[in-house]
């Protein structure tokens, strides 16, 4: 009677784990290629200094230098859809080899990349657009 319970017991417990790896998130990698980047402006940088006798005085004299930010932003064509993306990480960009296959995954709202040919490390990037590829004939609906 026992040696059934058990038997039970190791049935359940192997279902519920094969349940628990099956339901675990995929992330199968799509393969694209890395066209070119560019450099696009993505804002503002201001630095202000007030002087000592605008403290003093109670002046509002104060110098400000503005400089325009530039962000790498590179095109990454799939088969089917040319996205653009910006690295997440904008104080640390990494400079990726262009013209070189990448595999990547969408996970949530970032876009996560890997390149075999750099140091094989995933990094994770925005989508600031993505068009379909005009060269590629669209593929018609089977509507069956």
């Amino acid at each position: 009677m026992i040696h059934m319970y058990m038997k039970r017991y190791a049935l359940a417990a192997g279902l519920l784990f094969a349940g628990v790896c099956a339901a675990k998130d995929r992330s199968d990698y799509q393969k694209g290629t890395l066209l070119r980047m560019d450099s696009t402006s993505c804002g503002v940088q201001e630095k202000g200094s007030k002087s000592f006798a605008g403290e003093i005085l109670g002046t509002d004299g104060q110098s400000k230098k503005t400089q325009e930010m530039l962000c790498q932003e590179y095109v990454l064509q799939t088969d089917r859809v040319v996205y653009r993306i910006r690295p997440k990480d904008d104080k640390h960009p990494a400079l990726l080899p262009i013209g070189e296959t990448a595999q990547f995954r969408i996970h949530k709202d970032k876009l996560i990349l890997k390149v075999a040919e750099a140091d094989d490390k995933e990094r994770e990037y925005i989508v600031v657009s993505m068009a379909p590829r005009q060269d590629v004939p669209a593929q018609v609906a089977n509507k069956n």
